[in-house]
């Protein structure tokens, strides 16, 4: 039996730092890890909690952590430079996986996993955070109101706040990328920002353009509907000059651009302060229809985006500590429910009349 409940790698980290000092709310003990020994230390002498340093291209240092655990709680992006070598490492030493991640790419590579996890007697999850539990909650919760839906929109704001280093670099690397949607149930890209359009999420309407969130991918494997758009809140002016980047993209893609971009995100703050969080909060709004048009809404609000990926992810950690996974590849709803985004405190849902966006 492990000292430890999981693996909390990339602890140093803003989320990962968060997710450390939220660990005593829910009796979970992590043995934290990461590249930063100086880092580690701070976090050890402020929360007691045990440490190891190793870089994930180390194969032999990363299986002896692993093997001292029951499950990794991967939160050292970006994930499509770091699951892959974390995900192998679960699968050779039978360890369950999870991990924070919002990028499309890990989350098929992960679901591409699904018959190794069922041999090794394993579950995977990636996106166990506010990427992408809200959002993965609401469109299980909208499907079973209307099970023969057949597309599905996504939409999500904040009411403040600012990304950490960490979602900034994603960001960054992944500038001058196209956006993506479900059609057919095939993953295809479209232009980022192709469509535009108000929501009312509740408390007001804002304007959302499509971009490629994680639920392009997941939502597909938990409810099975084909057609899926993610979008997230911008200025319609913002909207406006999307569209021009296409133009630009090549740009963006060169490593000047994106190194340039980086080295000013990493001389800004780690991310939103504790203030910042209290004060703040997340919305999601989300719509079905069928094929015969009918048509139906629900909206979500819970805490900050942060605040919120700190309590989801470790609600799922303490879920398989006792027992309550499936094997092979799984997502948070299509696992635990579409109300699990409901056990994290302050989480609110509710069916919206249709015709109100």
């Amino acid at each position: 039996m492990s000292r430890f409940d999981f693996l909390l790698y990339g602890a140093n980290g803003y989320t990962g730092e968060l997710i450390a000092r939220f660990c005593s709310e829910y009796q979970l003990k992590p043995l934290m890890a990461g590249r930063n020994e100086t880092a580690l230390k701070q976090l050890e002498e402020r929360f007691g909690y045990e440490y190891r340093v190793f870089p994930l291209e180390s194969p032999d240092l990363l299986d002896q952590a692993v093997r001292e655990v029951p499950l990794v709680l991967h939160a050292a992006g970006p994930f499509r430079h770091t699951a892959k070598p974390m995900m192998q490492s679960c699968l050779r030493n039978k360890v369950h996986y999870t991990d924070i991640t919002g990028e499309i790419p890990v989350f098929e590579l992960c679901h591409g996993m699904d018959q190794m996890a069922r041999e090794a007697g394993i579950m995977m999850m990636s996106g166990v955070g506010f990427d992408v539990v809200p959002t993965d909650c609401l469109a299980l919760f909208l499907k079973e109101q209307m099970p023969d839906a057949v597309s599905l929109q996504l939409a999500f704001t904040g009411t403040g706040g600012r990304p950490s280093r960490g979602t900034a670099t994603t960001m960054a690397e992944g500038a001058g990328m196209p956006g993506a949607k479900r059609e057919g149930g095939k993953i295809i890209p479209v232009p980022l920002g192709h469509k535009g359009m108000w929501v009312d999420f509740g408390e007001k309407k804002r304007f959302v353009m499509a971009i490629p969130w994680g639920d392009v991918s997941t939502a597909y494997y938990t409810t099975g509907i084909p057609e899926i758009e993610t979008f997230t809140a911008v200025s319609p002016k913002t909207h406006q000059r999307v569209k021009y980047l296409k133009y630009l993209n090549w740009l963006l893609k060169t490593s000047f651009v994106r190194n340039r971009m980086i080295r000013t995100i990493r001389s800004g703050p780690a991310g939103p302060s504790d203030a910042e969080r209290l004060n703040n909060r997340s919305l999601v709004w989300g719509e079905v229809r069928n094929q015969h048009g009918s048509q139906l809404q629900a909206r979500l609000s819970g805490p900050e985006g942060y605040t919120l990926t700190a309590h989801a992810s470790l609600i799922i950690a303490r879920k398989i500590k006792e027992g309550k996974w499936k094997p092979g590849y799984q997502t948070p709803a299509g696992c635990f429910g579409s109300g699990l985004v409901l056990e994290i405190p302050g989480v609110s849902r509710e069916l919206v009349k249709p015709g109100s966006r």
